[in-house]
């Protein structure tokens, strides 16, 4: 057992439909990225469902700004989750098929969790704020 699951993990929320489409997503990697579509579909699997209306606006959701803080290194960095044919990590844009976008879904602000890196590290992830994408009025 890896101690990040030996760590209790925070109780994660999503919006229903993300979370299909992620599934899906997830599946359809298993093969080309085995550890990010198990991490993923474990995190799904444990997450509290809402609809798009009732889902808490401190949640990190898909196309949501998160502000984050990697307790190892102590940097400080915000980012975009996106599905994987919108990131551009020089915009900040990361998928939600890397380990941090992967690590970051479903949390709160004030919420840390313990997470692998893309090398199989463990690192804390503390959530400082999220921003959720500006509809179309």
């Amino acid at each position: 057992m890896t101690r990040a699951r030996a760590v209790k993990r925070p109780p994660i929320h999503m919006i229903e439909d993300e979370a299909d489409a992620i599934t899906s997503l997830a599946m359809s990697v298993e093969d080309r990225l085995p550890q990010v579509a198990e991490l993923l579909l474990d995190e799904i699997g444990r997450a509290k469902t809402y609809t798009k209306a009732k889902i808490p606006v401190d949640v990190v959701t898909m196309n949501a700004t998160v502000e984050f803080v990697d307790e190892a290194s102590g940097a400080d960095r915000t980012v975009e989750i996106v599905y994987p044919r919108d990131a551009d990590i020089s915009a900040g844009k990361i998928s939600i098929l890397t380990p941090i976008g992967a690590g970051l879904i479903g949390l709160r602000a004030g919420q840390s969790i313990l997470w692998p890196d893309r090398d199989g590290k463990e690192r804390w992830l503390r959530i400082i704020s999220v921003t959720q994408p500006q509809t179309a009025a």
